[in-house]
This record gives C-alpha cells, sequence and structure tokens, in this order.
C-alpha cells in the first residue's frame, strides 16, 4: 500500500500532476454509445492517502469520455421513497465520518449546478412527480471521495440519490429505471465496498473469508449471473463477515441493473486494502 503521511496528501500530489489532463478531457458525445455503468469501492478518507488507488481511479476516470453528469448511489444515505440531494453550484459536502484528522473535514469538492440532472433523474424515477430533494444534504464521502479522484476538475454534475431499501431486488429496479440516461452521456454510479468488514480488521485471521466472498462475487459478475449476486445471503461464502450488513454490497446491484449486458462486466480494480476487497467494475 503506497500511502502519504501527510492527510490527504497523496490527494494533493494527484491534483499537482493530472489537473490540467483532468479539465481537458473530452467530454462524451452521442455517437460514443452508452456510457458503462459502474460499481465504485469507495473507501473513507483513507482514500485520499493511497497513491496507488487515488491513480488506479483517475486513471479509470480518464478510460471514458467525460461524462455530461453523473448519478451516483452510495452506501451511506438510505431513504424511502428515493430522494435527491441537493443540486446548487456551492453545496456543501456531507462529511458524514468521525476520527479523522481535521484536514479531511475541509477538502471541497465544489461540482457544477445540478438542478436540470436533477429534474431529470426525477421524471425517469415518477414521471407524474413527487421526488423529494434534500436542498442542504450536499454529496456524502461515499460520492464524493471516489469522485475526487476520478474527476478531480470537479467539472461535471452530480447528483446522489438515496436507497429506497437495502434489499438487493430493490436496487435492482432502481438500477433498471436508470439505465436509459446512459445514453445521455450521464455515468451511473453504485458506491458500496466488495466486502466491509471491520472484523477482519481487527482480526486478521478472517481475511479468508472475505478472499471467498470476493471471488464468488468476481465469478457470478463474469457470468452475468444476477440471481446469485440477488440472492447473495443465501449463496455466497463468507458472506456473515464480508458483509455482516448489506449498505456497502447492494450499490453492486445497482449497477447491475443499470446495465444493458450484465455478463459484460470487467473489474477495473482488484487488491485488498485492510482487509477488505476494493473490487471495483464496469458493466456495459
Amino acid at each position: 500500500m503506497n500511502t502519504s503521511s501527510a492527510p490527504a496528501g497523496a490527494y494533493d500530489a494527484l491534483l499537482a500532476r493530472v489537473l490540467p489532463e483532468a479539465r481537458s478531457q473530452r467530454t462524451w458525445e452521442p455517437s460514443d454509445g452508452p456510457l458503462p455503468a459502474l460499481f465504485v469501492s469507495h473507501g473513507a478518507p483513507p482514500t485520499l492517502d493511497d497513491a496507488q488507488w487515488l491513480d488506479d481511479l483517475f486513471a479509470w476516470g480518464r478510460s471514458m469520455p467525460k461524462p455530461r453528469a453523473i448519478v451516483v448511489v452510495s452506501a451511506h444515505w438510505e431513504n424511502a421513497p428515493a430522494a435527491l440531494s441537493g443540486t446548487a453550484e456551492g453545496t456543501p459536502l456531507y462529511y458524514d465520518f468521525g476520527g479523522f484528522h481535521p484536514r479531511y473535514y475541509t477538502l471541497p469538492y465544489a461540482t457544477p449546478d445540478a438542478t436540470d440532472l436533477a429534474r431529470r433523474v426525477a421524471g425517469v424515477l415518477n414521471p407524474t412527480g413527487g421526488v423529494h430533494q434534500f436542498v442542504n444534504r450536499g454529496l456524502d464521502h461515499g460520492a464524493f471521495i471516489p469522485l475526487m479522484a476520478m474527476y478531480p476538475a470537479a467539472d461535471v454534475p452530480v447528483v446522489q440519490l438515496s436507497m429506497p431499501s437495502l434489499d438487493p431486488e430493490a436496487l435492482l429496479d432502481l438500477g433498471r429505471r436508470l439505465r436509459g440516461l446512459r445514453e445521455e452521456g450521464i455515468l451511473v454510479i453504485g458506491s458500496g465496498f466488495m466486502t466491509h468488514s471491520f472484523a477482519v480488521m481487527r482480526n486478521p485471521a478472517l481475511a479468508g473469508y472475505n478472499e471467498a466472498f470476493d471471488e464468488w462475487a468476481a465469478d457470478a459478475l463474469r457470468r452475468g449471473d444476477v440471481d446469485a449476486l440477488t440472492d447473495y445471503r443465501a449463496k455466497a461464502p463468507g458472506v456473515d463477515i464480508a458483509h455482516p450488513t448489506a449498505d456497502h454490497y447492494v450499490p453492486l446491484l445497482l449497477a447491475v441493473g443499470a446495465a444493458t449486458d450484465p455478463t459484460k462486466a470487467t473489474s477495473q480494480i482488484e487488491r485488498m486494502f485492510w482487509g477488505n476487497s476494493i473490487r471495483s467494475v464496469l458493466v456495459h
């Protein structure tokens, strides 16, 4: 693991190195075809100290045309019915973590106004209206931390959409409802963690459970086995250790649901971080 000793030092180094390149990235055009859907293992503030993780995320963002807009569903916001985050330019971030260096609570990610995007998403979810918008709720760390690395110029409108529940079928359905947005150059992202086990951090001897779950998920994704991915509680090995709660897993189902062909899934990032898998996946 390549880390920086200064809080967010690796992120500072990334910005110094890539910001001009990020600003000049070519924007999506209709001739590019639909953007893929993504599942991103997002991490907390330590992501911003890990140069390799940041480089991997930035390279992933560069491998696609810059999206016209981004819709992200994070493990850290459950609200029923599905609701939208604030969209005004300059809406403060939601620093939904504790116990870290003060600098992490001041890092900005000031994306452009996303009012038009929110209207489009609301129209897809409920054509008759009525999707609630939390005006003062900014992006939480499941949204802004990976995007700070993928699109560090902060020049793409972003709206966060809540999870209506932690039921895998509900997230699969939500992804399906968002699928058509990809044809408009809107990137659909589910942000969670391929394994999310604090027990492994406390007891590294449990790492085999996470590895078994990660291998199972990667195989199911390669085969496009949506039924297995949805029924993960019954079918996945190591699930009680890898995902004692569903919140960091079910955003994967959002990405699978938003995909045109779930059998065309490829892992873009594959490694372990503090005993957990940060596997991140692209699906067409």
